[in-house]
């Protein structure tokens, strides 16, 4: 009883020292991925010390139990096989490249940014769903972890962070095509910054040395579909992964204002439907 009793206060003195050590690690770390790591850290070593501890109190009894727990882990592991997979999956994402705190992410069909990295779970704070485009929910999600191991892991920021994205821009037929075309390559350069396309082609070189992949076109482009109801322009750009929404927001506020100054010579399309010499109607009313 009093080993038991020895045990129980020594934890709890472990658990005391953990949480001291973890506020002050608040007040002294501003930066919130070093606090982040540290507090884990933290954590880590009072599991440790309190494993050890328990390993001291009862060192003696130690043998008596392996042929108990030999007996009982074959249950143990039927009865508990999610929660070693996600254990598993625990150990894979700490080792591996799947993804760290920080990281945007699409993992078991929820879209979201890591925010923890638990022994069983991880968290997310989830994006999109009713929300338009990549702005927070407000919901935090607790996935498994594992996932990692039945599911595909979508990474957006982790190797490569940034995204191409596209706007599509319907021009009336009839419109200047080729000043619209100036127009748009115009409001591209001005919105996507030099800065931007210099940070994607280092992080695109390391892509290539790291993977077997191709080199890829890194500057904003503008090409030009036509379709019955308008010529179709498409803006396409590579944005940071956390700068998308904005970024549409410039260039589209920006497109506007360039064929306003066009004079009339370019338009924005849009779907309307004509009649073209429409049979005569007759309509007689008959009062009862």
């Amino acid at each position: 009883m009093s080993r038991s009793l020895a045990a129980v206060a020594g934890a709890t003195a472990i658990v005391l020292v953990v949480k001291l050590i973890q506020n002050s690690l608040v007040q002294r770390l501003p930066d919130p991925d070093t606090r982040y790591y540290a507090r884990k850290l933290v954590t880590i070593g009072g599991w440790f010390a309190c494993v050890l501890l328990v390993a001291v109190v009862f060192r003696d009894r130690l043998g008596g139990l392996a042929v108990g727990i030999g007996v009982a882990s074959a249950g143990i592991a039927f009865a508990l096989q999610e929660v070693i997979a996600s254990i598993a999956g625990w150990i894979a994402i700490s080792f591996g490249t799947f993804y760290a705190p920080g990281d945007r992410v699409q993992l078991g069909g929820i879209r979201g940014d890591v925010i923890d990295i638990g022994i069983l779970r991880t968290t997310l704070m989830e994006l999109g769903e009713w929300v338009a485009s990549d702005l927070y929910t407000g919901r935090v999600v607790r996935i498994a972890n594992s996932f990692v191991f039945k599911e595909p892991v979508f990474n957006y920021s982790h190797d490569f962070p940034f995204l191409w994205d596209e706007i599509r821009i319907p021009v009336q037929h009839g419109s200047d095509h080729q000043q619209a075309r100036a127009l748009l390559e115009l409001v591209l350069q001005e919105v996507c910054s030099e800065t931007v396309v210099h940070d994607s082609r280092q992080a695109w070189q390391h892509m290539v040395q790291r993977y077997r992949l191709e080199n890829a076109r890194l500057d904003p482009a503008v090409t030009l579909v036509i379709t019955d109801n308008w010529l179709e322009f498409t803006l396409r750009y590579l944005v940071d992964y956390k700068q998308r929404r904005s970024t549409r927001d410039r260039l589209s506020t920006r497109v506007i204002d360039a064929f306003a100054t066009s004079q009339g010579a370019v338009a924005l399309g849009s779907a309307t439907l004509q009649l073209v010499h429409p049979d005569p109607m007759h309509v007689d009313f008959q009062a009862d």
